[in-house]
């Protein structure tokens, strides 16, 4: 069918299918795992991934199409935001064909949840100083460390596990790439509440967990590189804010503010104007990335300017709906509350923007790079982190 016909299509779906109340807390994962299980065997999950892999064989345009049907629902789907946007990507780039065959599929199912580990209490705008260690024991690899800041990690099935293989190399040359299984014994998962009062983030610690080497993605010291991959992918479906729940309830979206200010102060539509030109231009700037990778071209670094965008979109969004509609808006229990403390994070998680402004002036605009005293040194000789 052409893109009209399929975009009919998924609004036809959509309308029939999409949950129209919130899901209560002991409710939410079973019924989430439902709906994604509906949204994939329907032809709505995995759109563009390889259909030998278990996605649907389609084109970026047909994913775009639904992504924008989709945005004035409210989707469970956020549990799955991780897979479908960061470690399900990786594994299809760099995972050997026995990783493809036995996960990809569950996960665009939402038979499986996924989360991410790469940051610690050491180590997190500068990830590879972590210092979480896997060491060869036959033909497994014994796991011990922390991970921090983790989200979903309290529902996922498995986790994409960025660990210390060698500490006699630089820091980036001696890190390595796993699948772990998040139930094994010797995993702990704690959540972190934050100041919304939920806990969407975790703290993971990992005690003699073997993983077996059938599970490790790409090849042993060369773990920076998936892990580049996979920090691409994350950029990228953050900015086009893969796996998220749509802006319909979003109160601090441009058609909500609406409703909630006097529009007929030019002031204020001024202020609303400006909101529309920075969400426009991010919505843009998605779609020639989108364009890019259709015609093979990877947007690499650029990535990191749409996540940017959208980190500062997030924070004039907070700011502006404060100065409209008031104090009142950061109480507890008025609908902007949450979006108002959560918009500081969007800056953090994914890279800070400080490290997304280093990257675009490195990768992209080919400006000189910061100095760098530690990227021959051995790992063991430096004190990063938590270490020395």
């Amino acid at each position: 069918m052409n893109l009209a016909e399929y975009r009919r299509a998924a609004r036809s779906w959509l309308q029939e299918n999409a949950p129209t109340d919130d899901y209560p807390e002991a409710d939410g994962i079973p019924r989430a795992k439902e709906f994604m299980a509906k949204l994939y065997d329907a032809g709505y999950s995995g759109i563009s991934w390889p259909k030998q892999w278990g996605g649907q064989g389609l084109t970026q345009a047909e994913e775009r199409v639904f992504a924008e049907e989709a945005r004035d629902f409210t989707l469970p789907t956020y549990v799955f935001s991780i897979g479908l946007g960061m470690t399900g990507p990786t594994i299809v780039d760099r995972g050997s064909d026995a990783l493809r065959e036995r996960f990809v599929r569950p996960l665009l199912r939402g038979e499986e949840i996924w989360c991410q580990l790469f940051s610690e209490p050491g180590a997190g705008s500068d990830v590879a100083s972590l210092q979480t260690r896997a060491v060869r024991d036959g033909d497994h690899w014994i796991i011990d460390g922390q991970k921090v800041w983790t989200s979903v990690a309290h529902h996922a099935d498995w986790g994409l596990l960025l660990a210390r293989t060698d500490v006699d190399r630089p820091k980036h040359k001696g890190l390595t790439m796993f699948v772990v299984d998040m139930h094994h014994p010797g995993v702990t998962v704690r959540p972190l509440k934050d100041m919304s009062g939920r806990a969407n983030f975790n703290e993971i610690f990992f005690d003699a967990v073997p993983i077996p080497d059938e599970h490790r993605v790409g090849e042993v010291n060369d773990g920076w590189s998936v892990a580049v991959t996979t920090l691409l992918h994350e950029r990228l479906s953050i900015s086009a804010g893969v796996g998220m729940s749509g802006q319909k309830e979003n109160p601090a979206a441009l058609d909500a503010l609406r409703r909630q200010v006097d529009t007929a102060d030019p002031l204020v539509r001024d202020e609303l104007v400006e909101l529309h030109i920075r969400s426009r231009a991010l919505e843009l700037f998605n779609e020639r990335l989108s364009q890019e990778t259709r015609a093979g071209v990877f947007p690499g670094a650029r990535g990191s300017a749409a996540k940017l965008l959208l980190a500062e979109l997030t924070q004039f969004q907070a700011d502006l709906a404060t100065r409209l509609v008031g104090p009142e808006a950061t109480l507890a229990g008025h609908p902007l509350a949450r979006a108002i403390s959560m918009a500081p994070g969007m800056a953090l998680g994914g890279g800070t923007n400080e490290i997304m402004r280093n990257i675009i002036g490195d990768r992209v605009l080919g400006l000189p790079p910061e100095p760098r005293v530690d990227k021959t040194v051995p790992f063991k000789d430096l004190k990063v982190g938590t270490q020395g």
